[in-house]
């Protein structure tokens, strides 16, 4: 159980006081979702240090990778379809119905927001609830897809140890062996996740969504991400630009902490349920 200090006291009521304003555009990362089970990245459960992120060009380009994340995804996709809303996903879905919540980007392809009761979500990275075809661009749902694997190998009995933020987990390259990947039942064609890989682009229409929100904030919060990359860091960068203030909630360092006007490095399951809190 963490207690607040004085000093995270005093942050957290001044974020109380901007978010019952009104006008808030919440951009949400990884950092959100590790109540719920699902690590982050570079925060205190993250897997950067655990190898490379799959990339676009390596998975349309090398059949044995492709192979080899649909086997750590099968197994993978257990934790990320079991996983629930936690506390922090209740709180934003909350704010957003009391409406003070101008609007919602997430960097979490998890769907969480959505579960916890939220509308309206910007997904700037896709979900893994869905599935999308390379030739024909047909879009089909997850469960389906892992119907199709289990059927296509009832004796891959191998055990996930460590799962990643991207929904794959770690295997052994020997435990991948024979593991056979499905097509499209339309076309015949390279299935993927339905999330925007490294070394893709974020489609234009939700990055001008994203920043249109933005434009029209009070305040722009950020909670759970270290804006690393630059996908979600931009959105920083044009609030200040604009003078929009921003916040930021996440536990440990992040390359927002610059630009903010308020930082607080505090569990979010722990800041999140105190602002604007239904009073009887």
């Amino acid at each position: 159980m963490v207690v607040m200090d004085l000093e995270m006291v005093e942050q957290v009521a001044r974020l109380d006081e901007w978010v019952a304003e009104g006008g808030v555009v919440v951009l949400s990362g990884a950092g959100l979702s590790t109540d719920s089970g699902i690590p982050d990245y570079r925060g205190p459960s993250g897997s950067a240090r655990r190898g490379s992120p799959m990339t676009y060009q390596t998975f349309t380009g090398d059949p044995v990778a492709r192979r080899r994340y649909w086997a750590r995804s099968h197994l993978g996709w257990r934790t990320i379809g079991d996983a629930r809303p936690n506390e922090g996903h209740r709180a934003v879905a909350r704010l957003q119905e009391r409406g003070l919540l101008a609007g919602l980007i997430t960097q979490n392809v998890d769907g969480l927001h959505q579960a916890a009761g939220a509308r309206e979500v910007i997904e700037l990275h896709g979900n893994l609830a869905r599935v999308v075809c390379l030739g024909c661009g047909e879009r089909s749902g997850r469960a389906e897809l892992e119907d199709r694997l289990s059927a296509a190998n009832p004796r891959f009995e191998a055990v996930a140890v460590t799962i990643n933020p991207d929904g794959d987990v770690e295997l052994d390259d020997a435990e991948v062996d024979g593991f056979t990947v499905v097509d499209c039942l339309t076309c015949d064609g390279m299935l993927k996740p339905d999330v925007v890989y490294f070394g893709e682009t974020v489609p234009p229409e939700r990055v001008s969504r994203s920043f249109a929100l933005v434009a029209g904030a009070r305040t722009l919060l950020v909670l759970g991400s270290s804006l690393t990359v630059m996908s979600g860091r931009r959105f920083v960068l044009r609030a200040v630009r604009d003078g929009i203030r921003v916040a930021i909630v996440n536990r440990g360092v992040t390359r927002g902490e610059p630009y903010a006007d308020l930082m607080i490095d505090a569990p979010l399951g722990v800041v999140l349920p105190n602002l604007a809190p239904i009073t009887v």
